[in-house]
């Protein structure tokens, strides 16, 4: 059920510690536990689905194993497709699904390049996200992709191409696509839209050696690979991703109340421990020998990180 990238302790990871830290929030309360039979009792006859990149598949796998942990006689059935996969929990009758739309909008050939479409949501995914009683997107790292890493070759607005743009006019011009669709298409007073805000990745150390104290971190890394704590205090010296979070918290601000942001980025800017680095088992030998090179620092051991935006997502789900 988790994929091989996030399964950390099956694939060598060394220490646990990691697992034993929890979020606590100031001056508001959460529920301090994850009550599956309560979840799947609010949820029954209903559908879930998380739409966007890996962390939204990431934050997906987290969700069904704290369903199962937490109510372990349930009946379920998994299926697994591209673009959507969808778990099923027979008993009640509720779909938990994730829907791979990394830019959230289209993304296809065009006269034999792959073209990133800024104005367009496919048909195919519109049908797909309005079958959902509960929506929570998210999108982010693919904006800044470059090289090999880059998903499309060419993007096209308003019918015109382009070999490439300012990356976060491009995201901004996506998302503004994507918030027409919602406030067309999402208007039941009972649907539930929620968006993830930018999920950090802990590439560069020079993020959050600066002023910390020396007891919380491990020295001599050039990635996330050795980190067992998270950084200590409330606060992040600096982060990944802000100008994207920016972008996309402005976005969901102008939409008023159609969307509900989930704010996870500096709770989990502070989890420099949290990431699989070399301990996946989509790396092979050769490549876990060079941990600097191979580390995966951008997703999140399971269980682990995505379990508390769960948390926060659960809580948000019962107000």
């Amino acid at each position: 059920m988790i994929d091989r990238g996030f399964d950390c302790q099956t694939y060598g990871r060394p220490d646990s510690d990691y697992l034993k830290f929890r979020w606590k929030p100031f001056n508001c309360d959460v529920p301090s536990r994850f009550n599956g039979v309560k979840f799947l009792q609010e949820m029954r006859n209903k559908t879930i689905m998380f739409v966007g990149d890996s962390l939204g598949r990431n934050q997906w796998e987290s969700l069904m194993c704290m369903m199962i942990s937490s109510a372990p006689f349930i009946h379920t059935h998994i299926i697994h497709e591209d673009p959507l996969s969808t778990f099923k929990i027979l008993d009640y009758d509720v779909k938990v699904s994730f829907y791979r739309a990394p830019y959230l909008v289209d993304i296809e050939k065009i006269h034999g390049k792959t073209t990133l479409k800024l104005d367009e949501i496919s048909v195919d995914a519109s049908d797909a996200w309005r079958t959902a009683d509960v929506l929570l997107f998210n999108t982010g790292h693919w904006w800044s992709h470059t090289g090999s890493l880059r998903g499309w070759e060419q993007m096209e607005i308003g019918g015109r191409y382009y070999g490439d743009m300012d990356r976060l006019v491009a995201m901004r011009k996506g998302l503004t696509t994507w918030s027409n669709w919602v406030l067309r298409y999402i208007n039941s007073p009972l649907a539930r839209v929620f968006f993830l805000s930018v999920s950090p990745t802990h590439y560069n150390p020079n993020e959050w050696t600066s002023g910390a104290k020396a007891s919380t971190i491990t020295q001599g890394g050039k990635t996330c690979y050795g980190q067992t704590t998270p950084y200590s205090g409330t606060s992040y010296p600096t982060s990944s991703y802000v100008d994207q979070k920016k972008v996309i918290d402005e976005v969901v601000k102008e939409m008023k109340s159609h969307v509900s942001l989930m704010d996870i980025s500096m709770l989990s800017a502070l989890r420099i421990d949290g990431h699989p680095s070399i301990y996946s088992g989509d790396l092979n030998p050769s490549l876990k020998k060079n941990p600097d090179r191979s580390s995966d620092c951008s997703h999140w051991c399971l269980p682990g990180l995505p379990d508390t935006w769960n948390q926060l997502f659960y809580a948000a789900l019962l107000l």
